[in-house]
Order: C-alpha cells, then structure tokens, then sequence
C-alpha cells in the first residue's frame, strides 16, 4: 500500500484525474446554482465517485475509503435513513378500539402497520376506555382519550404529525377527543408554511399549517375509521342484529341504557333534554366550545371503510355517512391486491349552513323518549339523520367499502374489518394492508377540501 502511495506514476493519475474533475465541474457550475439542495447533494457525491483509477481502484480520496484497503459506498437513502434513526419518529399513529374491547384488538394490526410503514411512525394502542368503561359515554372517553394523547406526545419528542385510526365505537370516541385537541391558532390559509413553536422541554411541535389548525400541537394528517356508526344506530338496519324488526327496534332504544350506560343513549338519539340537541347532532357542527367539525377538517385526509354487508353491530349508511337512496348495489369483485376491498370513491365536500334543531326536532325527540312508536321513532331518526349528514358532509371524506361475502366466516364482518384476532379474523388482513398503504401514499398528496 505504501509503495502504490507513493508511486510518482500514481500521484500523476491522481492529479491527472482531479484536474479532469474540476474541468467537469466548471463546465456544469450553472446547472448546479439552480438545483435544489437534495438533487445537489446527489449531483456532489456523484461527481466525486465517477473517476476511477486505469488499475481499478478508486482515487484514495474518495470519502468511501477505509483505511486497510475496505471500503463502501454509503447511499444518499442509507444516510438518510440512519438519520431519521438517530432522531427517532416524528409521526404518531393513534389506534382506537371500540365498545367492550381493549389495546390487544390491535395486535396484528400494528405489527403490519409497524413493518408496512417503517421507523418514521410511532404506533400508540390507546388504552384509556378499556372493556365497560366504553359504557361511560362518548363524551367521558372521549375526554379520557385526549388526556391519554397530550400524555404520549409529552413523553416523546421530535413528534411533528399526528393521525388515528379507530374501530367502530372507536372512532366516535376519537371524533370527541380531537375536538379537545383541536388548536384554533391559526395563520392565513393561503400560507403554506407550517408553523413551529417551542415547547418547554425544548423540542418543537407544528401548531399550524396552511391555516388548518393542530391537534395537541402537531399536524393532523389522516383520520381513519373502520366500521363507525358516525350516525348513531337508530333506524332500519343500523344496528343490523335486529334484522330491520320495528318491535326489536322500539324495544332496543328504551333498554340501550340499560345495557350499556349513557354510551347507548348517546348511539340512540336520545340522551339530554328534549330541548337541547343529542350529542351526535352537536358533533356534526362546530358546536358551544368544542369545534367538532374544524378539527376533522384540519385533516389532510379523512377516510371510511365501511362493510356493506354481514356486519350484524354497524349499518352499512351510517358508517359510510350515505343516504338510504346513495346505496347501491354493492360489488363482489375485490380490488387489485386488497382482498375484500371492493369499492373507493372520493366525496367532495357540500357547502351547508351546518345541522339544525328546530322546535319540530325537540317535540320529536320528547316523544321518541316518552311515547316511542313505530311511528314518532322514525320520524325522529329521520329528522336527526339527514341534519347530521348536513353537517358532516362539509368536509370531504373518501369512502372505502368493504364485502367480506366470500369470507369462510362472513358474519365475522364486524371484527374481521381489523382483524382482531389473527387466526379468526385473518380475512379482514387486505383492509389492514389497504389502510397502510393509504396511510403511506396519502402523507404526500393534498389536503381533501373543506367548506366550513
């Protein structure tokens, strides 16, 4: 080594070479004033890897050289990558369960979701509304939710993003918490630079970005919800165990209570006073202190799957937030690559003056509390339907549909959606990896609009 070092014929090469370099670099200077700072990065490394020695070895000089005659190339990803490892994750996924259910439902679908999406996330299982504390209320564990956020984000630094993905009574629960979250500091929305403060602890969290607003002072991203009853369950098969049955329905709404605590009132319409709004209708609106709609629009996405079908806990229209007129014929044919996946399409938002409660809505809802009938019940749900879809509609939502008809247990559609056992559940294992995927491509693209 030392000798080739040393070798007067190596030393003329070398500088031979070097100044064919400079030359090439001379000749490329203009072009190189207007990259940008990633490509000329490349360009440099380029540059100082193309000439090579008539022996076969590179110049000695080359950054990739190692003392003791090894040497590797180390790539621009490779750098990259092992920078986003020393700074940790700067995007926090939340997942949400549903009722009577626990952080364990999401065992499979944070290991795809970890291995599908890399070291740039940090997955976080809430755990706060375990098992029959989901009875409590929309409201309480929604409450309960938002702590458990602010908690995780203080504990982790260099978080920049934040994102759920919820199941079922899961997704509710998430709808309310990121109302308590929502930051109403806001910059111009023709601004697209995002806005950075500092925290106590030093790190930097995104308050604002293109005049959207935060949640717990990071940017929102994407909102998922799986097999959600975004309108409640009242109404002909929207608790679809009860098989469209007026008398099952009629008996259902009374005993909700009973069953499951203020959490079924709230599902069935008819929590609060006749004279003031259920808490569904106010969670389609901006409503007293708590901007329910502006939050879900500060996302950059917003996404529903829905089953179409064999799922006996949650209707196919409230969970895909559609009309009974807006369904149609579902497909059997899945998606390439997504089993089970049959159907996306992309709703614009639908400028409204938001969800109303009339006088005529609260002598409907006193007498669905009081008197209910087949009759008042319906009129009620109707009224209460349509004023909720007013409000959610304001902001732009992709509807993902999902059959599990060729499933061996189709019935299974409710738990399969996520998978909450691996080996009975396995045929919802295309949903999970559609979500992912979704997750992945979607950071990049551009916000779905809103008219607020």
């Amino acid at each position: 080594m030392a000798s080739t070092l040393s070798s007067p014929c190596h030393h003329h090469r070398s500088s031979y070479y070097s100044h064919q370099l400079r030359r090439r670099c001379l000749r490329l200077r203009p072009a190189v004033s207007n990259m940008r700072a990633q490509d000329l990065f490349q360009f440099r490394h380029n540059q100082m890897s193309i000439q090579r020695l008539d022996t076969g070895r590179e110049l000695y000089s080359h950054p990739t050289f190692i003392a003791g005659g090894s040497r590797s190339r180390v790539s621009r990803s490779s750098f990259m990558e092992k920078s986003q490892r020393k700074r940790g994750p700067d995007h926090l996924l939340i997942l949400v369960h549903g009722i009577i259910a626990s952080p364990s439902d999401w065992t499979y679908g944070e290991a795809v979701l970890k291995k599908r999406l890399g070291d740039n996330f940090f997955i976080y299982a809430s755990s706060s509304n375990i098992y029959t504390k989901t009875f409590d209320g929309i409201d309480v564990a929604g409450r309960r939710l938002a702590n458990e956020v602010l908690d995780v984000i203080q504990k982790m630094a260099g978080l920049r993003k934040i994102s759920f993905l919820a199941h079922s009574l899961g997704g509710l629960f998430a709808r309310y918490a990121i109302s308590i979250l929502y930051s109403t500091a806001m910059k111009d929305a023709s601004q697209s630079a995002a806005c950075i403060a500092p925290t106590t602890e030093g790190s930097e969290k995104l308050e604002c970005t293109s005049g959207l607003g935060a949640i717990a002072g990071l940017e929102p991203i994407n909102f998922i919800t799986l097999a959600t009853p975004h309108l409640g369950v009242r109404g002909k098969n929207q608790l679809p165990f009860l098989q469209g049955l007026s008398i099952l329905e009629k008996i259902a709404a009374p005993l909700a209570p009973l069953v499951v605590g203020r959490t079924g009132a709230q599902l069935f319409l008819t929590d609060g006073e006749p004279s003031k709004p259920p808490l569904l209708l106010q969670m389609a609106s901006d409503h007293e202190d708590k901007k329910f709609i502006s939050a879900l629009a500060a996302f950059k996405n917003r996404i529903l799957y829905a089953n179409v079908s064999y799922d006996h806990m949650v209707g196919w229209r409230t969970s895909s937030i559609r009309r009974e007129k807006d369904l149609t014929k579902p497909s059997h044919r899945s998606l390439d690559g997504y089993k089970h996946i049959v159907n996306m399409e992309y709703c614009s938002p639908i400028s409204s003056d938001g969800p109303h409660f009339p006088l005529q809505a609260a002598r409907a809802k006193e007498a669905a509390q009081s008197r209910p009938n087949k009759e008042n019940t319906k009129e009620y749900h109707q009224m209460m339907e349509e004023e909720m879809i007013h409000g959610l509609q304001r902001v732009g939502w992709k509807k993902v549909d999902v059959n599990f008809h060729t499933a061996l247990w189709p019935y299974f559609a409710h738990n399969n959606i996520h998978v909450k056992n691996e080996w009975l559940h396995n045929a919802g294992a295309g949903v999970i990896a559609h979500v992912a995927d979704s997750i992945k491509q979607q950071e990049s693209r551009k916000y779905f609009r809103a008219n607020l």
